[in-house]
């Protein structure tokens, strides 16, 4: 796509406040914040929502279209008409990035109306852990270092779950031949490359669905299937290259309370760890981590205590971060999908999807159905627990507005 060089048009129109300033300039204001809102990775509603806010300040009246990628918008200000179409080159994810257009959002009526058109553009186990933390490091570091030279989707996935794999299983040999190390912990590799795993699009897309933003929904659904496949079929094929398999991991023979506050640490660091790849600052991934670690392991207990299905544990767990997230959001006022989606991204069945994925390449067609339709419920679980932790605590999401 070619870049529109949004401060020469801005520049034309002088240093009048963007409210005196034509309806041109008005709209490329609306059009650009809404474009840096969706490179964050938030969904639809929010980006109509933000761009709507912008539109009232600015006395215009604004309709927009929005999908993955892309934005088609039109302003009105009761003589005149302006249209623009607006196109990302990547999708990502960037809650910093998010966190301050929100805080832009809501100061514009106090500060942005003020300013000229220029102003504003401006701006397992022990040893599986540590093989899958640095396995999962320099894969996700390859990723990082491709897409940065927008290198295309399908590279960026196949060549970072290759490096995982490989280091994974570099790792494993090299302690089974210096530590005798079992090869039961081959198991681990399949959590070297979770990080590959599409939470914020897949849950998104469910809570773009809940507003009928069909096809914001669907381009992200399909996003997020798009990844899934590649990751998986190419995790199964470095898995019959490398001679690796889904066996189950090791006991770690804790009692129930070792395991409680273990499950809590453990769910603490995988949703910092996850808000600090979505570019959070320290403050929004420590709440986001808080979040998750309770919601989590409320989530893992109810199934080994109480004896829920999975799906409907992962139903409670997502419901508790979204009511959990939304007190905090009353209190520090952060954007509340920077706090809720990396808090039950952890919760994403992507080792069943993978499991899926292998039992189906091994022609085991019934132990593949199985673990398909377990991770199937467990998705749909997860976006409707905030939806509807949504529809109880945000009046302005509960109506068709």
């Amino acid at each position: 796509h070619m870049d529109v060089y949004w401060h020469d048009y801005a520049n034309s129109m002088g240093d009048i406040p963007i409210t005196e300033a034509p309806l041109t300039e008005k709209a490329s204001i609306i059009g650009r914040s809404g474009l840096m809102l969706l490179s964050c990775g938030t969904g639809a509603w929010r980006v109509r929502s933000s761009m709507n806010t912008l539109a009232e300040q600015l006395g215009i009246t604004c309709t927009a279209n929005i999908g993955l990628m892309s934005i088609d918008y039109t302003c009105f200000d009761g003589d005149n008409c302006f249209s623009q179409s607006l196109c990302l080159t990547n999708t990502g994810v960037n809650t910093s990035k998010l966190n301050r257009m929100e805080q832009f959002i809501n100061e514009f009526q106090k500060e942005g109306k003020f300013m000229s058109g220029e102003e504003l553009l401006l701006g397992g186990g022990l040893f599986e852990m540590v093989c899958a933390f640095l396995g999962a490091g320099l894969g996700n570091f390859v990723r990082c270092k491709l897409a940065k030279h927008h290198f295309t989707l399908f590279l960026c996935i196949v060549s970072s779950i290759a490096v995982s794999c490989l280091t994974y299983s570099g790792l494993l040999k090299l302690a089974e031949a210096l530590l005798a190390v079992s090869t039961q912990h081959e198991a681990g590799y399949i959590c070297a490359m979770l990080f590959i795993i599409p939470g914020f699009p897949f849950i998104t897309s469910g809570i773009d669905l809940a507003k009928l933003d069909m096809r914001s929904g669907l381009e992200r659904l399909a996003y997020a299937i798009v990844i899934i496949l590649v990751a998986t079929v190419t995790a199964w094929i470095m898995a019959l290259i490398l001679n690796l398999k889904p066996v189950d991991f090791p006991d770690l023979n804790l009692n129930q309370y070792s395991m409680l506050i273990f499950r809590l640490l453990a769910s603490f660091g995988g949703v910092f760890g996850f808000s600090i790849m979505f570019n959070s600052p320290i403050s929004i991934a420590t709440s986001a981590a808080i979040i998750g670690a309770i919601a989590n392991t409320l989530r893992l207990e109810s199934v080994d205590l109480i004896g829920f299905p999975p799906a409907a544990a992962a139903f409670i767990g997502s419901l508790t971060a979204g009511i959990l997230a939304s007190l905090i959001k009353n209190k520090v006022g952060y954007p509340r999908i920077s706090i809720t989606v990396p808090s039950i991204v952890i919760m994403v069945p992507g080792l069943y999807l993978y499991r899926a994925v292998y039992n189906m390449g091994a022609m085991s067609l019934i132990v593949s159905a199985s673990w398909f339709a377990s991770a199937m419920l467990i998705i749909l679980a997860l976006p409707l627990g905030l939806i509807f932790a949504r529809i109880l605590t945000d009046k302005s999401f509960r109506f068709c507005t």
